[in-house]
């Protein structure tokens, strides 16, 4: 797949932008603080429905107004699909071709994004819930009822959280409702780390090569924390984690919070037995992080049949010539790549000559030809 074009309308410092894009390499080049990331986060909120970064809808909305709003033509095989983001101080507007869809898990998957920014370094460095948001993004965009699932967990979780805070305040316990809440709970826990587990183990398939190919070093893998810590196929898995949750009860009455679950989940990076995360380098941990969005590219052509679009947000001034040059190897295949750089030194002669190259100037964007 690839998106033929975008339109914005007061999204961040652009009132009004239409860009069309080729279906291999985009570059956008320019100074910093001029839209750059900006486009890119556009076409991230096209495809997911929200940012790449930790922030609401109304963060989004150019200054001078009260509303953005965000078109995309795609195409996949040789189908077009008109996608549209409407949201405001009061509500957010779906469409796929002309239809309102209310559902976001019947949309997200329209589009598929893998982006990279140099903040990304935050899923090895930061906390585990960056890692979660994470694995919950991509995976909802491989499978919708993941996306279903998950946010019915979190609905579960809070109303169990919420029932130990009635406790705590003097409300009888009713042992068989708490009882049924956590059996639903695990219910959907399972599935979720199932999911998870599927994932990770997928990623793995391809994440050694490609990290050998770029750092010239071999034994990378990614290891799963599932926070049940229960082999997941177990005979009477449910059982025995509803075991562990009885366990805890009293733990979980006093704190008012669950304290096991997918919302405790985690991943580590490895090289060997080295934890990357503590004893790798920074250029280490970088293509570590690369690495699990180009493993990605696999997982989406060989699951969706289709390559995702991928947004490379300033990554070649954060990577060495040779490291560089590896790169490319990967972004020269059947993929629709947009990249944003500061300057074309960083990019070689014969990418630049089969890329289409746009100059950004203050939210302005003009096409530019390389001889």
């Amino acid at each position: 797949m690839y998106l033929k074009n975008i339109k914005l309308t007061n999204f961040r410092n652009y009132n009004k932008l239409t860009v069309s894009f080729n279906k291999g390499i985009n570059i956008i080049y320019g100074e910093n603080a001029q839209g750059k990331t900006n486009l890119l986060e556009s076409i991230y909120v096209l495809g997911i429905t929200k940012s790449h970064r930790n922030i609401n809808e109304i963060s989004l909305i150019n200054q001078n107004s009260n509303y953005f709003f965000i078109k995309g033509k795609l195409k996949k095989d040789k189908f077009y699909t008109d996608l549209e983001v409407y949201a405001d101080d009061v509500k957010k507007i779906l469409k796929k071709d002309s239809d309102v869809i209310k559902k976001v898990s019947d949309y997200i998957s329209s589009m598929n994004i893998i982006i990279f920014t140099p903040d990304d370094l935050d899923i090895i460095k930061s906390s585990p819930q960056i890692r979660r948001k994470f694995l919950d993004t991509e995976i909802s965009q491989l499978y919708s009822d993941y996306y279903i699932v998950n946010n019915d967990y979190k609905k579960l979780l809070k109303m169990r959280n919420d029932y130990f805070k009635k406790i705590i305040k003097g409300k009888k316990l009713d042992k068989v409702y708490l009882d049924t809440l956590t059996s639903i709970l695990i219910d959907k826990s399972i599935i979720i780390y199932k999911m998870r587990k599927k994932f990770i183990d997928k990623i793995n398939l391809y994440c050694n090569k490609i990290y050998k190919d770029i750092m010239k070093l071999a034994g990378f893998r990614i290891v799963y924390r599932c926070s049940c810590d229960i082999d997941l196929n177990s005979t009477n898995l449910k059982e025995k984690i509803f075991k562990k949750y009885q366990d805890k009860y009293d733990i979980d009455l006093r704190l008012a919070a669950t304290s096991i679950g997918p919302h405790k989940d985690d991943f580590e990076f490895y090289l060997d037995d080295l934890n990357i995360k503590l004893y790798g380098s920074q250029g280490q941990q970088r293509v570590a992080v690369l690495t699990l969005k180009l493993s990605e590219i696999e997982i989406f052509r060989n699951y969706k049949h289709n390559t995702p679009i991928l947004l490379l947000d300033d990554i070649f001034s954060e990577i060495d010539n040779e490291k560089k040059n590896n790169l490319i190897k990967y972004i020269k295949k059947d993929i629709q790549t947009i990249i944003t750089t500061t300057d074309l030194n960083n990019i070689d002669d014969k990418t630049l000559e089969s890329s289409k190259i746009f100059k950004i100037h203050n939210g302005k964007i003009t096409r530019e030809v390389i001889k």
